[in-house]
């Protein structure tokens, strides 16, 4: 495997691992000041963001090496 598949891979566990992380969030944001929402929301905007760009992310990181 490539570095860059491998950092691909790597990169959709990351935002996979921050949406897990928020799941238990998303119970008690409905008891909580809608300031927690706001970062509740902020996070799994970025796992998703992660898990859907990881591609060109690692494509980013990696720009010299050979596919």
């Amino acid at each position: 495997m490539k570095s860059k598949q491998l950092a691909n891979v790597l990169i959709k566990i990351l935002g996979l691992s921050i949406l897990v992380h928020d799941a238990p969030g998303f119970i008690t944001v409905l008891f909580s000041p809608p300031a927690n929402a706001l970062v509740l929301a902020v996070s799994a905007a970025l796992g998703v963001f992660l898990m859907v760009k990881s591609r060109d992310i690692a494509e980013f990181l990696f720009k010299t090496d050979d596919e």
